[in-house]
């Protein structure tokens, strides 16, 4: 029982039924504005475990630049990202570019980067937990 409990939870099967993912986005529709919509008021609780990750969308129009932002599946992300990829020329008038991201609030305002290094994806927290609970069980199932 206890080697089930272990692959179950190294999967994430039973923290993902016991404890669900909720991310949390931007969310603004259709906006023009004069900044890029990330103010608390915009964050958002995304569906959890349904969507699992944040999109930005940047039109560049002839009198601005508007923004959408929403919760999203990862993977359909992906797909209208790769769909609208010959249409983004940042900076260019028609331009619309597709972003997506799987961390809370990474749809927002980027961060000055200090380092030139590729940044890390904090582990979430449901594979932290897994991967503890299975590493205290270790001294059981193998003594």
């Amino acid at each position: 029982m206890r080697a089930l409990l272990l692959i179950a939870a190294l999967c994430g099967c039973v923290i993902a039924s016991v404890w669900p993912l909720q991310m949390q986005c931007y969310h603004c529709e259709e906006t023009l504005l004069n900044n890029d919509c990330s103010a608390a008021k915009f964050i958002v609780n995304c569906t959890a475990n349904i969507q699992d990750a944040c999109q930005k969308e940047v039109l560049v129009e002839a009198h601005g630049v508007s923004y959408r932002k929403a919760c999203a599946s990862y993977a359909t992300c992906l797909i209208a990202s790769a769909g609208y990829q010959p249409f983004c020329s940042p900076g260019r008038v028609g331009s619309v570019c597709i972003s997506c991201c799987n961390t809370p609030l990474c749809n927002g305002p980027r961060s000055p980067r200090t380092s030139q290094a590729p940044s890390l994806v904090p582990i979430r927290t449901a594979l932290f937990l897994a991967l503890t609970l299975a590493m205290e069980m270790l001294p059981v199932i193998f003594p």
